[in-house]
Parts: C-alpha cells; structure tokens; sequence
C-alpha cells in the first residue's frame, strides 16, 4: 500500500505556532497577536505544506518550478517567498524553512500509527510516496513509525513528482507489490494519478493537524479490521 505524506500521514503545525517557534529560534518572542498578523500574511505569500500562494515572484519561478525535484530549490523557493513578507526578526525566513526540516514542524494525525501498525502486523508492505525537496525519514523515526514504513519514494530524489506514473511504479517495485494489486492513499488529484500506473485510489480530505484523517477507510480496503 502507497501513501502520500503531506495532508495524508501527517499535516504541519499550526502557523501560528509555527512563526512564533521560529522567531524563539531568532532570539524574539512574538506575542499572539503579532503571530497571528504576520502567519496570516506568510501562509498568503506561500508557506511549505500549506496552499500553494497566489503569485510567485519573477527571480523565484526557476527555483519553484523545481522545489520538489532539487532540495536547494525547495529551500530557496520558500525562503524566498518568506521574505517577501515585511518584519523586524532577522533570519526568520530561513528559521521558518528549518521548523519544517525536523519532526517538531509536523503532527501526525490521529489515526496514522494505528493504520500503519495495522497493516505492518498485518504483513502488508507500505511505501509513502511524496512530492517534497528534503528528506522525511528523520520524521518517521522520532515518531517512532519508521519500522512500519518499508520504502519512501521521494520525488527529490527519484527526479520524478506525482502525478507521473514512474513515480507509483517506483514505489511499487521497491516494495516488490504487482501495481494492480496496490492502493494509493492520498489527498490531491496528484495522489489519484496513481490510477494511471494501475494501481486503485482513495482520495481523503486533509485533515486539521492531529485530528483523525479517515485512514481507516484504508484499512477496509486492504481487508484488515480497523
């Protein structure tokens, strides 16, 4: 079985927690009011893992283009939108980027490790399938899901990004599963591409962060008790 990360397995912090986390990594603290002013005008300029910004600046559409292929890119197409944001914390657009490189920028939701350990005893191999620019196994491990996931197809390093069949048949052959015997859970039309590699979708609404995301429903599918 296939997930995808971002939306499916795990959803990122709440922003303004996230910006007032970044600026303590500056040496500021922010309070609520101020936070919530300058979340609301960064999740609007484009914040990693939230909605995609409604204009992305001339100098940075090479870099955006190819954020979830290259990890610079990544890293300085979201720092780049960052800073188009006015404030008086230096060094908050590059502390903003870091709060999502580790585990602390992120919350599974609810029911995640109940789904994945269901299906590990259950003997069914997982892949998490995700268009990202950095690595995502440190995640994993500190929340202590790394031993139920068996292979991560990432796009940055398989140079290839969902919807694109090769990726879902790379994540199938790493697992060693026959393409039409496997299910890819997911959030985006991105996810459903996988239908064009012969695999079968299930599509959920993303969730907010920590909440039950109908993983369940998975579970079903796979004919394993929820």
């Amino acid at each position: 079985m296939l997930f995808d990360f971002h939306g499916t397995l795990a959803q990122v912090e709440d922003p303004i927690q996230w910006v007032q986390a970044a600026a303590v990594a500056c040496g500021h603290e922010l309070d609520r009011a101020k936070a919530t002013m300058l979340a609301d005008r960064l999740v609007m300029a484009g914040r990693p893992g939230g909605p995609l910004p409604a204009r992305v600046p001339p100098q940075l559409a090479e870099h955006w283009a190819g954020r979830d292929l290259y990890a610079d890119s990544h890293r300085a197409a979201y720092t780049g939108l960052a800073a188009t944001v006015a404030t008086s914390v230096e060094g908050l657009a590059d502390a903003l980027y870091d709060r999502l490189l580790g585990p602390e920028g992120w919350l599974p939701y609810a029911d995640t490790e109940a789904t994945l350990r269901t299906l590990h005893e259950a003997g069914i191999k997982v892949a998490v399938v995700s268009n990202i620019g950095f690595d995502i196994r440190p995640h994993f491990a500190a929340w202590g899901l790394d031993r139920m996931v068996d292979a991560f197809a990432l796009s940055f390093e398989l140079g290839r990004t969902k919807p694109d069949p090769a990726i879902f048949l790379r994540a199938c052959g790493m697992l060693g599963a026959d393409p039409e015997r496997t299910l890819m859970v997911g959030d985006t039309p991105a996810d459903a591409g996988a239908v064009q590699a012969g695999l079968a979708a299930l599509v959920l609404p993303a969730s907010e962060p920590g909440r039950p995301n109908g993983l369940t429903a998975a579970l079903t599918l796979a004919g394993c008790p929820a």
